[in-house]
């Protein structure tokens, strides 16, 4: 690599590495790593592209590095360069399986790549996620050095584990929190996940109690579809509350209040279906869900219904539901999900699966024909006794201009 070339590198990597930092401020060792490569930055055109060497002994960008993968994928640590680097594999990609540099609280790990697919079905009007595990992880798989890029690496592992391939598919967030994980003797696990849409297909669900379960089993709280849940006015109203009144100030008791309400909709405030996320790290922290109690820290009272996950599969799983029913308010993703032929009727049932809630049947169908979203086949549909309903499909105009607005939520007020 010529001289001249280093700072560009370092810039580039040097971002990936605050982007990785925002998410474990407190970790030191990264802010350790972050000054290296601004030093090697400032010194690179007098130093050159080589001989120039971090605080931790390894070689500065542009010259031979060790580079260590997930430890699960069976993988020997590889040495490799920026120059022999596979193809496909960006700088992003190199530095984010770069050893962590040793001393006091680093402990020697290594930092692993995790990829997490957030795969996604409509089945018969309910909204579904395929797991592992019997439920208890979402598909998953490391980053290795031989993966053309980050989503070719999901698609093969969720290919691998599933038998499903993956149709569309969007970056979804990346988790490196330190205590997203049981014990620190692993190391550092970043995850990488993914939001994916497809069709579900029986002839290809795996076997041994993995497959496609309803996103509901995990947040039966979310599905609004037949009213409030019972379980928001036995169990979590009053937890929350609770847990408000357990604060040591006034402040924070006035904090955690307004959180409650905002979240939940209680208090007379209005119910935003978007707020999956939010709604899941109250409880979280409130100690009402399993996962907050593997700390080993004893907490008292009750548990919120609800299937618990491996590590924070299931704030992940929150994380996808959000980003989804956000999406299709304005693009017409909902689309990915639907048969090639369908009704207007299924369509509707499909969004209100993903959305937890009852739309107005008419202004739905309104909407969807002022946006031209929909074509009429010219064949028919057996739904119920009355008449039969028309097939539609998605427009190909459309599909050829996915920036347009797409379907939204005219929810039906109680």
């Amino acid at each position: 690599m010529r001289p001249t070339a280093v700072p560009l590198v370092v810039t580039i990597l040097l971002s990936a590495i605050l982007r990785v930092r925002g998410k474990c401020a407190r970790d030191a060792t990264y802010d350790g790593l972050v000054n290296d490569l601004r030093r090697v930055a400032a010194r690179s055109s007098t130093h050159g592209a080589c001989g120039t060497r971090l605080s931790n002994g390894a070689p500065a960008l542009g010259c031979d590095r060790d580079l260590r993968v997930h430890p699960r994928s069976g993988q020997s640590t590889a040495t490799t360069s920026l120059a022999d680097r596979p193809t496909g594999v960006t700088d992003t990609d190199m530095i984010a399986t770069h050893e962590r540099p040793s001393g006091p609280g680093a402990g020697g790990h290594a930092v692993a790549v995790d990829l997490i697919a957030v795969l996604v079905a409509v089945t018969k009007g309910e909204p579904r996620v395929m797991t592992l595990d019997s439920g208890r992880a979402l598909p998953s798989g490391p980053f290795e050095l031989g993966h053309r890029s980050l989503q070719s690496g999901l698609r093969d592992w969720v290919e691998q584990q599933t038998h499903h391939p993956l149709g569309y598919v969007e970056q979804l967030y990346t988790f490196a929190d330190r205590d997203r994980t049981a014990g620190d003797d692993a190391g550092r696990v970043i995850s990488i996940s993914y939001l994916g849409l497809t069709r579900e297909d029986s002839a290809r669900a795996p076997g041994g109690g993995d497959g496609w379960r309803s996103w509901y089993d995990y947040f039966p709280w979310e599905d609004r579809r037949s009213g409030v849940p019972p379980v928001l006015e036995t169990v979590v109203e009053p937890a929350l509350q609770a847990f408000a009144e357990a604060a040591e100030d006034a402040e924070t008791r006035r904090e955690r209040r307004q959180r409650a309400w905002l979240s939940f909709g209680f208090a007379g405030n209005p119910w935003n279906e978007e707020l999956t996320l939010q709604r899941y790290e109250l409880l979280y922290e409130a100690g009402l869900v399993p996962e907050a109690r593997r700390s080993g820290e004893p907490v008292d009272g009750p548990l919120c219904p609800g299937a618990p996950m491996v590590a924070d599969h299931r704030r992940i799983l929150a994380t996808g539901i959000a980003r989804l029913r956000a999406k299709i308010k304005y693009r017409p993703v909902v689309f990915e999900l639907m048969p090639p032929t369908f009704t207007l009727l299924q369509l509707q049932r499909c969004v209100e699966a993903l959305g937890g809630r009852t739309v107005h049947k008419q202004n739905f169908r309104r909407l969807v024909e002022q946006q031209d979203l929909v074509e009429e086949t010219g064949g028919t549909a057996a739904e119920t006794l009355g008449r039969p309903a028309k097939l539609f499909r998605f427009r190909q105009a459309v599909e050829l201009e996915r920036a347009i607005a797409g379907t939204k939520l005219p929810l039906a007020r109680s």
